[in-house]
C-alpha cells in the first residue's frame, strides 16, 4: 500500500453548489474529457441537496438538466470511500439551504511524476490548496488601481 500511495498525485476536492434549477450538466463532458485523457482520476463523486432547514441528503446520479438522458451515470460507483457521513456535515457548512451540490474527490495525475522525484529527493507534500476565484479576482482588481 506504500508504494501504491507513494504512486498517488496530489488529491483534491471540490464542491460546487448549484442554486435550484440551475444544474445544467454543461461542465461534464470537459471532466469526463479531463479524466479519459488521464489529467485527473475521479475517486468520488457525490451529488447532494441541502434542504430550506438545513439537512443534507445524498441524491441519486441521474438526469440533471432533464433532457431525458442520464448524465452522471458514468460516475455511478465512483467511490473509493474517502467520503462519508461525517463530509455531508462539513459540506454542510459552505452550501447554502435550498440548493444542490456536487462533491468530487479526484486525484491530479498531471502532478504524479512531478511528486513522485519530490518524494524520491526526500521531500513531502506537506499542503496543497485552492484560492477562491472571487478573492483572486478581488486582489487583481485592487492592484489595477
Amino acid at each position: 500500500m506504500a508504494d501504491e500511495a507513494s504512486a498517488l498525485g496530489p488529491i483534491s476536492y471540490l464542491i460546487v453548489e448549484f442554486p435550484s434549477g440551475t444544474m445544467t450538466g454543461e461542465g461534464l463532458p470537459l471532466l469526463v474529457d479531463l479524466a479519459d485523457r488521464g489529467v485527473i482520476r475521479i475517486l468520488d463523486v457525490m451529488l447532494v441537496a441541502r434542504d430550506a432547514d438545513g439537512t443534507m441528503r445524498m441524491l441519486e446520479l441521474r438526469d440533471i438538466d432533464r433532457d431525458g438522458e442520464l448524465d452522471l451515470t458514468v460516475f455511478e460507483g465512483a467511490s473509493s470511500g474517502l467520503l462519508d457521513e461525517s463530509d455531508l456535515t462539513d459540506a454542510a457548512s459552505v452550501i447554502e439551504p435550498g440548493t444542490t451540490a456536487g462533491i468530487l474527490v479526484f486525484e491530479n495525475r498531471w502532478a504524479t511524476a512531478f511528486t513522485q522525484a519530490l518524494r524520491r529527493g526526500g521531500a513531502n507534500l506537506v499542503a496543497a490548496g485552492y484560492i477562491p476565484q472571487d478573492t483572486l479576482v478581488a486582489a487583481l482588481e485592487a492592484t489595477d488601481r
